[in-house]
């Protein structure tokens, strides 16, 4: 099946989510200085080390394929980055207004890796690599686990203590 138009989008899209991922690694440690409440802080640096795993991993699934793992810049990835930074500059410093944006991008992250995960996972059961989707069905668990415990801070503490900082016009 390696020469099929199917296992062509399958590596596509797995250097995609690799490059997504390993800019992921760059990117967190800045939203973990940024962010004000020290879970969050603790969930964007847990989330690091996942993250350098789910690279790991990701090479791993490549050279089961007997390819060398091979970046794809990812636009929707460096959109939601970019993004990020903005939201950085744009909030105050220490705020928890700040706090919410970065769970906002955050999420925006971790919904677009749940549906790389999701299909590739899919992609690569049809293609009969069992294999390769053990290791992307075990990232895809990951991100969502990562996913509903930004719900968890968003609800329980970011958006509450937003709701109560003024807006200065």
């Amino acid at each position: 099946m390696s020469d099929s138009k199917l296992h062509q989008f399958f590596m596509q899209q797995l250097q995609d989510i690799y490059w997504a991922e390993k800019k992921l690694v760059k990117t967190l440690p800045k939203m973990s200085d940024a962010a004000t409440s020290t879970r969050l802080k603790q969930a964007f640096n847990d989330h690091l080390e996942q993250t350098i795993n789910h690279v790991t991993r990701l090479e791993n699934v490549f050279r089961l394929l007997g390819e060398e793992p091979k970046a794809l810049k990812c636009p929707a990835m460096a959109g939601i980055v970019d993004e990020g930074a903005d939201i950085i500059d744009e909030t105050d410093d220490g705020s928890a207004q700040r706090d919410v944006g970065l769970i906002f991008a955050a999420q925006k992250a971790e919904h677009y890796e749940i549906a790389t995960y999701g299909g590739l996972v899919q992609l690569a059961r049809t293609m009969g690599h069992d294999d390769c989707a053990e290791l992307l069905d075990q990232t895809l668990a990951e991100e969502k686990v990562c996913d509903g415990l930004l719900t968890k801070i968003a609800e329980e503490d970011a958006n509450v203590k937003a709701s109560s900082e003024k807006f200065d016009s």
